[in-house]
């Protein structure tokens, strides 16, 4: 299925009607070979030291770059500007694949969180804990509630992020008699919107981490990643968030140190910009698998599992790059949210048996991921306050999907 379009004059009674997914869990499962679901330790632990010898190898052509392009021999042939010029443009370089690199490497650790890697669980949580931690991930403490955004996914009341905001969150009126100016209340400049949209790149991961921001609103304030008492944990799980945070305080001793060595510039431009490119990627990808008009959301009893884990998006994301350096992460991501046990090297094959069964309720799109990314942000305003299944709508109130009339209240427009 591909993004449905607004016609130019908007009338809710034309839009396309959407019907819940109505097969069970068992019945999908039983749709996907079991060979599939097979995970091979061997075949994990080679993509890791794929991954990291891919990032040493980055690493160390990268020590070349300053003195190379710093030397009286390049710059007698191309000028100091000329120099200058191609000194930046190979760290440009670097940080691009160097970012991906990483981010492939966290991949990894997500896979582990899940129990994809091996089905040793020791296993998975050694590697996991060790490439999160180099990342600035608390790798128990997200596990922990990555887990329970599956197990919830797509849920108005339980899940855990990417949890749309409701017209009454924003202060818009519902609708009446009288026309709402929408742009009241979500009017902003594209300068602004562009500003807003790069502070969520670069730092939404981290301000969820620590302060659930696009997190569940019905948690407590100050609610986080870093304290063993927070609602997203239970007190059994207490000793695995300390050892989470013990790991991201020595990350924090090493780059500390390492600064105080090789000076914080160096750090900054080895480690520190493709880390912030792999907080970049991870909620490029995240926020573009979650967040479409096409896509749900439920409450009460209209959400099940299989429903919500049918509610994301599969995109061709940096094509063959994305493939490569990313694990298909982002190409077959919702047989994932089905089976988050099975291995990513599996997703492409079970995709195929998976949307040959549900139909139209497996959702891909190939449109460039940046273009995508704007429009999606622009698109994505808010949610109604009633209804039990609900779709986004944009800044004028306009969503492209409503719910088929069997799901549609008699008495309240939710579409």
């Amino acid at each position: 299925m591909e993004s449905v379009s607004i016609s130019k004059v908007y009338n809710e009674d034309s839009l396309p009607e959407y019907t819940p997914l109505s097969l069970s869990l068992k019945e999908i499962r039983a749709a996907i070979p079991a060979r599939l679901f097979v995970r091979s330790t061997w075949r994990g632990l080679a993509y890791t030291m794929r991954d990291l010898s891919m990032a040493a190898l980055l690493w160390y052509a990268a020590t070349y770059i300053d003195p190379t392009t710093r030397s009286p021999y390049v710059r007698a042939i191309l000028s100091s500007p000329g120099a200058e010029v191609l000194r930046w443009t190979l760290w440009a370089i670097y940080w691009w694949f160097q970012g991906l690199t990483f981010t492939g490497l966290w991949v990894i650790g997500h896979e582990c969180g899940h129990g994809a890697f091996s089905s040793s669980r020791t296993i998975s949580d050694v590697i996991g804990y060790t490439l999160h931690t180099a990342l600035w991930t608390p790798y128990f403490s997200w596990r922990i509630s990555h887990h329970r955004h599956h197990s919830n996914h797509a849920s108005m009341e339980k899940d855990e992020v990417y949890v749309p905001k409701t017209r009454a969150d924003l202060g818009i009126p519902k609708e009446g008699k009288e026309p709402i100016d929408y742009e009241e209340y979500l009017g902003d400049t594209p300068i602004y919107t562009l500003f807003m949209l790069i502070r969520q790149q670069l730092f939404a991961f981290p301000a969820y981490l620590l302060f659930n921001v696009s997190g569940q609103k019905t948690y407590p304030k100050w609610t986080n990643h870093f304290d063993p008492n927070s609602i997203l944990f239970n007190p059994s799980q207490r000793g695995v968030i300390i050892a989470s945070n013990i790991g991201i305080m020595f990350m924090a001793w090493i780059v500390t140190l390492a600064s105080s060595i090789y000076g914080t510039a160096n750090v900054a431009k080895y480690y520190g910009i493709p880390w912030l490119a792999v907080s970049h990627w991870f909620i490029m990808i995240t926020y573009l698998h979650h967040t479409d008009p096409q896509l749900p959301h439920f409450r009460k009893g209209e959400w099940s599992f299989q429903r919500g884990a049918a509610c994301t998006v599969d995109r061709d994301f940096l094509g063959w790059q994305g493939r490569f350096f990313l694990h298909d992460v982002a190409h077959y991501h919702v047989v994932h949210h089905f089976f988050p046990q099975m291995p990513f090297y599996h997703g492409a094959e079970a995709t195929q048996y998976l949307k040959e069964l549900i139909g139209e309720h497996y959702v891909y799109s190939k449109a460039p991921v940046y273009k995508t990314l704007w429009e999606n942000y622009n698109f994505c305003q808010f949610v109604e306050d009633e209804g039990d299944i609900v779709f986004y709508k944009n800044k004028q109130g306009h969503a492209v999907r409503r719910p088929a009339a069997a799901y549609r209240a008699k008495t309240t427009k939710y579409y």
